[in-house]
């Protein structure tokens, strides 16, 4: 039958083309223009052969000899890479004479086919076996059938099958296995049965096998449909017996049942009547539906999804789901149920005076916070205004059409003003998530906090489908849910800490239509599945660095710094916040416990050198907490009625007789109760000074300046910059986890310092390598902290006042700190993040700061004036300006000589 070769074609697993059947499948359009050229042949055949499965041999020896039916290219077809429909039917099977290997190429192989023989009649006890395995599987499958076009279609098969003959068995055989559902395998096995006989015993075990398959797929719908009959015999059972229920409880609760040992008296429960309460519940739950805007999307969803409670029973899973989203729906505060602030109160003349107030009085300092949220409060109050005043305007001039069929133009309604998104940025301590709960008392709107850290799913923040198990609605819902209101305030906590991108998804991506003011107006909860307006809230996001934050994220948020805070802020904080709050956590009072200014500087500086204040309220608790017991051990002693203050005279000592400060019991405590802690005492309850030492460490020592640091938490510090010459081959060593930034800053410095070593006054010639002449040297350069990474561009300066100082012998005073990137031309180049580091100077005792001449603006803008009061700051443009600002005018000896150069031609 044609040629012994044969284009191959190779059908998609679990494809299989059996002779007298028929297949479509979509190809490419490669391999659609290869079977053109096929078509030019009045008999274009192939060889269509099965795809193997993934964890079988990738060899093939059977097929089927398959005739092109027809190759359309469908208007509607979806996939761009598969644009055409093949139609194959298949003739005849045939055999590779050598396994060939699978090419899962659009093309067609051509390969060497052998045809085998047909011929040959089966015994008669086998095509017997054959028909009746046949005629009980088209039994089974036309009672099965639930469509009567199919049950005949069936039924005419059998008929076929009775009278079929000997010689047309194995012809039947094929057709049959073709349209039966069965396993991949069996009817890969049936494919490679050549011979007629051994064909009919693989159908006939097919046809038992898939005979028993239906037999017992029929059983197990039969066992389940008498499953659900029981559970509604059961359903209806329970109804009768709450009805039982009810009317015993009636009878029980009647003042003619009372009597003695009968009834309860008519003493009743919450936890009673669960029948009446769940009725309740539904009518209030429809209550709040009505409620709704009528033609709001919120309106529309509630009303189908309360058709939908009404029709399924109440004992099903589906009720409880849908129950448990009409109630999540009809709690989100939607337009229509949410309130807002009065308008009277923001008419009032006082509210902008009052709202900063409130702010004063929670958070000392924070002008430029105070300053943003003023504006917006000064915004709401306006816009209500205007808004109030273009109402009454309506209603004053209704529309002048009166014709019966007119229909009157309803109130144009305020959108109100968009809330801002605020992202305050700065190291722990410093108020930030306390500053979210000051401006919410400010603005009188309810608060809510979200913290982020840790947060890996992007369901979390968007919620969850209600196709799973357990879905429930995200955490802004759920934050708006408790509100209860439209426009609160809503706190982001520790967005920088906030997974990225994995197979949860990517939480961080979530939040940008949640913090866009021009998407969340159209907020969409997977779980809601409605959308909310969120453009009324106040977002407020809290971070200390933005270096883990999305640069798409971090485009839509107002960026705030708190960088830390200054002594003199720190002693208004202690003062007015955190001494109150620990003398009322710990059970005394005022006239109990004073702490002089100089003992709460000495902790500060002493003990709680950081850019917030969360360790001076641990320390100042300390403290409170040792004069605690101090003041009971004094109450035992019979000094004192317990809970009384005692007699406090002028100094703030309470005493009940004139004695001595010296005169102390056995315990330690005098008879005479002392109030005020002074700065002496200090060390007897903290312990030795934590920072104590770093000023006596620091010293002006040859080849050791110090540089201005911002860690990780956005706290800037000075880190010492040591150097060191040792015996070597004129190399540059660098340690204390540098980063790659860092390294080039260092071999930048060293390179500048050879250039200009001899103007410098370190080599006696020009052209001379400073470590390589008179000695040859290696320099060591250290930065310490080694456990701490280190990387950035601003460490330029420091390390060239380093290299001078040891090879020039000059040395930098130790109350000098320095920053700045440099160049290999000598120029100075802006850094950032210059207020964390001027106040981590300030707090180390460092008088005088070397910045680069670009950043004199964030000096005069963002450093607060006493801090530029009590410190000196020298603004650089050149290196060589640097180096006089920190070794002093005339240290370093240079050599301005003028160098002649002679020209030859």
């Amino acid at each position: 039958m044609g040629s012994p070769k044969l284009p191959v074609l190779l059908l998609p697993h679990p494809l299989i083309l059996l002779p007298t059947a028929r297949v479509t499948l979509p190809i490419s359009r490669s391999l659609a223009d290869a079977i053109l050229s096929l078509l030019d042949d009045t008999d274009a055949i192939l060889a269509a052969i099965p795809l193997p499965a993934p964890d079988s041999p990738s060899e093939v020896t059977y097929g089927t000899a398959a005739r092109i039916a027809r190759l359309v290219r469908p208007r509607n077809q979806s996939s761009p890479t598969q644009p055409y429909l093949l139609s194959l039917h298949g003739i005849q099977r045939i055999r590779f004479p050598t396994p060939i290997h699978i090419d899962q190429s659009d093309t067609l192989p051509v390969h060497n086919v052998v045809y085998p023989s047909s011929e040959g009649t089966p015994s008669k006890d086998t095509v017997e076996a054959f028909k009746h395995a046949a005629l009980i599987l088209l039994d089974r499958l036309a009672k099965d059938s639930p469509q009567p076009q199919r049950k005949d279609d069936w039924l005419r098969v059998a008929a076929i099958v009775e009278d079929i003959s000997e010689q047309r068995a194995a012809w039947m055989a094929d057709v049959l296995v073709a349209a039966v559902s069965s396993q991949y395998p069996d009817r890969l096995a049936f494919l490679a049965a050549t011979d007629v006989e051994y064909r009919l015993r693989r159908a006939t075990e097919l046809f038992i096998k898939q005979s028993s398959i239906q037999e017992v797929s029929k059983k197990i719908a039969s066992a389940v449909d008498e499953s659900l009959s029981r559970q509604q015999k059961e359903y209806f059972l329970r109804q009768q017996l709450a009805a039982i229920q009810r009317e015993l409880q009636s009878l029980q609760n009647s003042p003619a049942s009372v009597g003695t040992g009968f009834g309860t008296g008519g003493a009743t429960s919450e936890l009673d009547d669960d029948d009446q309460a769940d009725a309740d519940d539904l009518a209030d739950l429809r209550r709040k539906i009505e409620a709704l805007d009528v033609g709001s999307e919120e309106r529309k969803v509630g009303i189908r999804e309360w058709r939908r409670l009404k029709r399924i029973p109440q004992g099903s899973v589906e009720n409880g789901v849908i129950r448990s989203y009409l109630e999540w729906l009809t709690s989100v505060p939607w337009p229509s149920n949410s309130t807002t602030t009065p308008l009277d109160v923001l008419k009032d003349h006082s509210f902008l005076t009052r709202a900063r107030a409130q702010l004063d009085a929670d958070h000392y300092g924070l002008d430029q916070i105070k300053r943003r949220l003023m504006e917006y409060l000064a915004v709401v109050r306006l816009r209500a205004i205007a808004d109030a005043a273009q109402t009454q305007a309506q209603g004053n001039n209704p529309s002048t059409d009166t014709s019966p069929g007119a229909t009157p133009t309803p109130p144009t309604k305020s959108k109100g003003v968009k809330g801002p998104i605020l992202l305050f940025v700065g190291p722990p301590g410093t108020g930030k998530t306390s500053l979210g709960q000051s401006i919410a008392k400010a603005l009188g709107r309810p608060f809510q906090r979200i913290s982020l850290g840790g947060v890996r799913d992007e369901a979390e923040i968007r919620g969850h489908r209600r196709t799973y198990v357990a879905s429930g609605p995200g955490s802004i819902v759920q934050a708006l849910r408790k509100a209860g209101r439209n426009d609160p305030v809503i706190l982001l906590d520790e967005v920088d800490k906030v997974g990225h991108s994995n197979f949860h998804g990517d939480p961080a991506a979530a939040l940008l239509e949640v913090l866009d003011p021009e998407q969340n107006h159209s907020f969409n909860d997977h779980y809601i599945n409605v959308p909310i307006d969120l453009s009324q809230v106040l977002f407020i996001c809290t971070s200390n660095t933005l270096d883990t934050i999305s640069a798409p994220l971090l485009d839509r948020c107002e960026v705030v710094e708190l960088s830390g805070y200054t002594y003199d802020e720190k002693m208004h904080i202690a003062k007015r916040f955190l001494l109150p709050k620990q003398i009322c956590a710990n059970g005394l009072s005022d006239s109990q416990l004073t702490l002089t200014d100089d003992a709460l500087l000495h902790v500060a500086t002493m003990y709680t050198r950081e850019a917030g204040v969360r360790s001076l309220e641990r320390a100042i608790g300390a403290v409170v907490r040792f004069k605690a017991v101090e003041w009971a051990r004094w109450l035992d002693k019979g000094n004192g009625a317990v809970g009384g203050e005692g007699v406090a005279n002028g100094n703030g000592n309470a005493k009940l007789n004139e004695t001595q400060d010296g005169n102390k019991n056995e315990n330690g405590v005098g008879k005479e109760w002392r109030a005020t802690v002074e700065p002496h005492e200090l060390e007897k309850i903290l312990g030795i000074p934590r920072w104590d030492g770093e000023e006596r460490d620091r010293e002006e020592k040859r080849g050791v300046v110090y540089g201005l640091v911002v860690t990780g938490m956005g706290e800037g510090g000075i880190l010492p910059v040591e150097s060191t010459a040792l015996p070597g081959t004129g190399r540059l060593k660098l340690t204390g986890s540098l980063g790659d930034v860092i390294k080039e800053s260092g071999e930048i410095a060293l390179s500048w310092v050879k250039t200009h070593a001899f103007e410098l006054g370190i080599t006696a010639g020009r052209g001379v390598d400073p470590l390589k002449v008179p000695d040859v040297i290696d320099v060591h350069l250290h930065l310490p902290a080694g456990a701490q990474k280190k990387d950035g561009p601003s460490a330029g300066i420091a390390m060239i006042c380093a290299f001078v100082s040891l090879l020039s012998g000059a040395c930098v005073p130790k109350d000098i700190a320095m920053t700045g990137e440099i160049t290999l031309r000598g120029r100075v180049t802006p850094v950032g993040g210059i207020r964390m580091k001027v106040l981590g100077a300030h707090r180390a005792q460092i008088r005088k700061v070397i910045l680069p001449w670009a950043n004199r603006k964030d000096v005069e803008h963002d450093v607060a004036l006493e801090v530029r009061r009590e410190m000196q700051f020298f603004f650089v443009r050149t290196i060589d300006e640097a180096l006089e600002a920190a070794f002093g005018r005339g240290a370093l000896g240079w050599r301005k000589e003028t160098v002649l150069l002679e020209s030859r031609l």
